[in-house]
């Protein structure tokens, strides 16, 4: 090994090891991460300042060759005047807390049951975890074909529950249902991504500190509300967190379940944008609603952590 380490250092020019021999192990690594951090901010950056540029115009993705004019504010006063566009974001809001509310009640428990360590418990989260390892577009065809009125099994399951006719409801096709439809999918789909981050929250807590409980005659719902809420509530606000940006931008696996529909029931944020901007082919106002949907992730996820940085601190 030491032979092959001369051999490098006696084969480097001498300028090069000159120049790299002055220079700290911080500056070097900087100077490999470089190119990375540039490609990213390229990737990244780029599409930003691109779409801020076109939120200010009339600019049309199908029309390249037609004059651009400056319309200053117009887009962001129309959509912030938009009915349709309040209507997409309650949409979505009903969607993202409900769908976190569950995934964050059933998530805990599961994580719960799984800490127990029980008999097989190791293949129980593995087929648990199964879910979350699909593909959103996967999942979307799939509760499609699941939720079909007349073939689908959910709803000769319910069928089989209650004794209704299998084919006098509709999950996907009825107004009041479809929203609870893309609820359900969604978690069913990443309940099990909630549960790993709880999971490993219960996992980091000492074992002694509940051993000093249960020598204070602590009850195991004492234990519960005074140790383990406590030292898995920064995980769990971790988790919803990162559900929460997630949902509020999902696309798939609506479009492919209900395509918003029926009617705008399920129309969400993201798909209104789609509409707008490949459909309409409004390139400019989609660009403003973008950055409008943009800003309102950023800042909420700002807010939200500085909150978690107060509990963690506590």
């Amino acid at each position: 090994m030491s032979t092959l380490a001369e051999r490098a250092v006696a084969r480097t020019p001498r300028r090069l090891a000159l120049r790299f021999g002055g220079m700290s192990d911080r500056a070097i690594a900087w100077l490999f991460i470089t190119p990375s951090v540039l490609l990213l901010l390229a990737i990244n950056i780029f599409p930003l300042l691109w779409s801020i540029q076109l939120s200010f115009t009339n600019y049309r993705a199908n029309r390249p060759n037609a004059a651009i004019r400056f319309v200053g504010l117009d887009n962001y006063r129309d959509i912030l005047t938009d009915p349709e566009v309040w209507h997409a974001m309650q949409a979505t809001a009903h969607f993202v807390m409900w769908s976190i509310a569950l995934e964050f009640v059933l998530g805990f428990g599961l994580a719960l049951l799984i800490n127990r360590r029980f008999r097989g418990h190791s293949f129980w989260t593995t087929i648990i975890l199964l879910p979350m390892m699909l593909s959103p577009a996967v999942v979307g065809n799939f509760w499609t074909f699941l939720l079909q009125p007349q073939i689908g099994l959910f709803n000769s399951a319910i069928a089989l529950l209650t004794g209704l006719d299998p084919s006098s409801f509709q999950m996907i096709g009825n107004v009041r249902l479809a929203p609870w439809s893309i609820i359900m999918v969604d978690t069913w789909m990443w309940t099990p991504y909630v549960m790993l981050i709880c999971l490993a929250g219960l996992r980091s807590i000492p074992e002694y500190i509940y051993e000093a409980a249960e020598v204070d005659r602590a009850s195991p719902w004492r234990q519960f509300w005074s140790i383990t809420l406590p030292m898995v509530m920064p995980f769990l606000m971790l988790a919803i967190l990162f559900r929460a940006i997630e949902n509020f931008k999902m696309f798939d696996m609506v479009n492919l379940l209900t395509s918003g529909g029926p009617g705008s029931t399920t129309e969400v944020a993201s798909i209104t944008l789609k509409r707008e901007a490949f459909e309409k082919w409004r390139t400019g106002y989609s660009s403003a609603l973008a950055i409008i949907l943009f800003v309102t992730v950023f800042g909420a996820a700002n807010i939200y952590v500085k909150v978690l940085n107060r509990v963690k601190q506590r």
